[in-house]
């Protein structure tokens, strides 16, 4: 008989809902949270980032929320050792690792058969600088077309930070970008549960929650990191939100267009996330306004899985 998940993941557009569901299956089936989404890592960012306040979280001891400074940057090398850690710590003491989070490659760091290549910052500031002094990428983008045609299609054109990775491990190792695309094979028996929605639903709940954000604070807490050198963070300052509070605080845009802007920006982010998604047969998708959701949720989670070693 196949064994039961090991370890579940809650994926899916920002904004479905996933926080909740992996709380509720926590809950139930006494389990532990490890968060997965690469802002949430950071100390202070935590209304723009929508991370559960420690009021909210029901009792359910929660993993790596809060261990980066926002003048750290997060890197999926060492996201995938902690992952790693949390997850063997949480099954020793009989528990079961729930990851919450929105970070698609996180998540499959985490559960897959994922090695990482290595980073150079010489390497990675000259290509930054490359794209910083023509004003967008390009040549960059020219550049891996020629170098890992798979990866340039594979890279979304507008994401220049994934196209300035794939330069820097082409540059490093010699081998194209996209031979170190993760396998989907698990490391342990796992679930992944992925949350779906209407997607004019999903729109209307984004733009309320970005306008919550400035009601809730997000200006206050972006002047209050500031002050603690989040400019400095080659990550966390630009993290939808935080950089469009950043051009409120600098005057360069009005309260209305910085919501206007991270509310299409979020929007975008959303349409990534499942594109990511869709591809991986693995997923077990559910309907996020399904009102028995919680309890079709948790049969998957005691069901066997199909995982083999």
């Amino acid at each position: 008989m196949n064994p039961a998940p090991e370890v579940i993941a809650v994926v899916g557009a920002t904004a479905t809902g996933k926080s909740d569901l992996a709380l509720d299956l926590a809950e139930a089936l006494g389990g532990e949270i490890v968060n997965a989404d690469a802002m949430q890592l950071y100390r202070g960012m935590d209304i723009g980032t929508n991370k559960v306040p420690v009021t909210e979280r029901r009792g359910v001891a929660h993993h790596l929320l809060d261990v980066l400074e926002v003048t750290d940057e997060a890197t999926l090398a060492d996201f995938q050792g902690r992952a790693e850690a949390a997850i063997v710590d949480i099954r020793s003491r009989g528990g079961l690792p729930v990851l919450a989070g929105g970070s698609g490659l996180y998540v499959r760091a985490a559960l897959d058969h994922l090695d990482i290549p290595p980073t150079d910052p010489t390497v990675r500031s000259r290509l930054e600088a490359e794209a910083e002094a023509e004003g967008g990428g390009d040549r960059l983008r020219e550049r891996l077309r020629s170098a890992d045609p798979a990866a340039a299609q594979a890279i979304e054109p507008n994401n220049i930070r994934r196209i300035i990775r794939a330069l820097e491990v082409v540059e490093i190792t010699g081998r194209p970008f996209s031979a170190t695309a993760p396998t989907k094979r698990y490391r342990r028996p796992s679930l992944v549960l992925g949350l779906h929605d209407d997607r004019a639903d999903l729109d209307a709940r984004i733009e309320r929650r970005t306008r919550r954000m400035w009601a809730d604070g997000l200006l206050d807490e972006v002047a209050a990191l500031d002050a603690r050198g989040l400019r400095r963070g080659r990550t966390a300052s630009r993290a939808i939100g935080y950089a469009q509070a950043l051009a409120e605080l600098d005057g360069e845009i009005g309260r209305e267009e910085a919501i206007a802007q991270t509310t299409q920006a979020t929007r975008r982010y959303a349409r990534r996330q499942e594109s990511w998604l869709r591809p991986d047969h693995r997923v077990e998708w559910l309907a996020a306004a399904d009102p028995r959701l919680v309890e079709a949720a948790t049969a998957l989670a005691r069901r066997p899985t199909e995982w083999t070693p």
